[in-house]
């Protein structure tokens, strides 16, 4: 039999409110183990205020936390805007889908810029690393009735790829059906 007090379960405290010096920190933890924008560390810390209170004798000043990790370049929305736009793109999802992450993320216009002209500057690969990845149009296993087809525009659409590019990709049977689609839509990534 187990003695009475091993019985009773442990009652969690209230974790404590934060002050200055201990929100400091606890962005410093989260910049060490996500890349980030300025936007959704300002967020994060904004949310940790809220859950545990505060502590200090100033309000939090979460924005110029944020802005000194940005000073000593722990936090870097051009470069987190290059890295999230180049692998969205790898992954086979179109320019609108990757501006449409950038913007949930807090990136700001200046630095979406060049993630923007990559997008469209790699289109054509994009949509066929998508084609790949979801077997459609000349990757596709086995002939593609009416139906699937429609689904598998959608899918495109989704994406965020252009409806042509799209249409195109998901009506070719083999890959000889899409060689002429770099002139058609500009692209030299096919």
């Amino acid at each position: 039999m187990t003695p009475p007090d091993r019985q009773r379960k442990r009652e969690k405290r209230p974790p404590k409110p934060l002050d200055e010096q201990t929100l400091k920190d606890l962005a410093l933890h989260y910049l060490g183990r996500f890349a980030t924008t300025r936007a959704r560390l300002v967020h994060y810390l904004q949310r940790k205020v809220r859950e545990r209170g505060w502590a200090g004798e100033r309000p939090p000043d979460c924005e110029a936390i944020a802005d000194r990790c940005a000073e000593l370049g722990y936090v870097d929305d051009a470069g987190f805007a290059a890295m999230k736009s180049g692998a969205l793109l790898r992954r086979g999802y179109g320019a609108r889908r990757v501006e449409q992450a950038l913007v949930a993320a807090g990136v700001g216009e200046a630095e979406r810029a060049p993630a923007r002209e990559a997008g469209r500057d790699q289109a054509g690969a994009a949509a066929l690393a998508f084609a790949r990845r979801k077997r459609i149009g000349p990757f596709a296993t086995g002939p593609a009735d009416p139906d699937r087809r429609q689904k598998q525009l959608q899918a495109f659409i989704r994406a965020g790829h252009d409806f042509a590019l799209a249409r195109a990709l998901v009506f070719a049977d083999s890959m000889e059906e899409i060689a002429g689609l770099d002139e058609q839509f500009g692209r030299d990534q096919w």
